[in-house]
Order: C-alpha cells, then structure tokens, then sequence
C-alpha cells in the first residue's frame, strides 16, 4: 500500500461504523461538529481506497477483482494468494493494530508499508503453510507515528483439493 494522503473525514467515520455496526453514539456526532470525533479502531482499513494500486479498489473500465469468486467478467480469475502470486490459495489470517495516538476526524496521514516476519508451517492438506506479514506504518502532518498496522497473509503451497 502506498497511500499519499489519506483524510480522515467525519462523514466517513460515521458511514464506517454504519457498515460494521458500531451504535457508539460517539462516531454519530461526527457531522454536528461539537466535539472531535474519534475514528473506529478498525478505521486505518479504508485507507486502502486512497491506494490507485489497491487490487480490491474498482478501476473504470478495467476488470477487478471484487467480491466474487473471478474477476468480474471473466471466466478465470485470481488465485487468492495476493499480488499476483499463483500459489496454491491464500487468505487474510490476522490483523493487528497499535495505536500511538487517538485518531481523530480532521487528521490527514500518510501510509509507508514495509515486509514484517515470514514463516512456514506444515499444512495437512494443502503441503506448506506460508505466513507472511506486512507491516503499514500511519503518520500525521507532523510525521508523528500514529497507528501502526500488522496485517498477516498465508498462502498454501499447492492448490487444496476439495473433498465430496
């Protein structure tokens, strides 16, 4: 991820603890402007929207691959192990966040990203387990770390063949 500026905006609070169900009437008051408005815990995650390069992000005019099985409009599509590796299938395992200061409506960060550890575990049916983490780093205008993601990816050595 390579966000330049990411703005955090007191309606997208709001919209964001619409979507994961968050009644905290805290991120309600986000558009009467009374009070600085603190972002959900999980809130850095939509900055990936900030990111042109973001594989999940729509393009006009170009397939992508969304929330569906394939790339939309396509009778193939991504394997699942992240950036274009063809790997057996892969997933999000774990994601993790240390915050360093509140994150509030008003601040405008920005995002560097660099590789965390990587690690293999035996699977039992699709060979070796590889674990691999990515670690985004958000600071202020000030260039002040403010949060700190963790973010582990594992992909399967080989395709796991489905039973039934």
């Amino acid at each position: 991820m390579a966000v330049e500026r990411f703005p955090i905006e007191a309606g997208h609070i709001m919209m964001f603890a619409r979507a994961i169900g968050e009644d905290d009437p805290a991120y309600y008051a986000a558009m009467s402007g009374d009070q600085p408005v603190p972002a959900p815990p999980t809130f850095v995650q939509a900055s990936a929207q900030y990111d042109p390069d973001y594989i999940l992000r729509p393009k006009i005019g170009q397939k992508w691959f969304g929330s569906g099985r394939t790339e939309s409009g396509t009778a193939g599509g991504g394997s699942g192990g992240g950036e274009g590796k063809a790997i057996g299938s892969g997933l999000h395992a774990e994601q993790h966040f240390t915050y360093h200061q509140p994150l509030r409506a008003g601040m405008v960060l920005t995002a560097t990203t660099r590789d965390g550890d990587r690690w293999e575990k035996e699977g039992r049916r699709g060979g070796k387990l590889m674990f691999g983490e990515t670690i985004t780093d958000y600071h202020d205008a000030n260039g002040e770390l403010v949060i700190t993601a963790r973010s582990v990816g594992v992909r399967t050595e080989r395709a796991v063949e489905q039973e039934g």
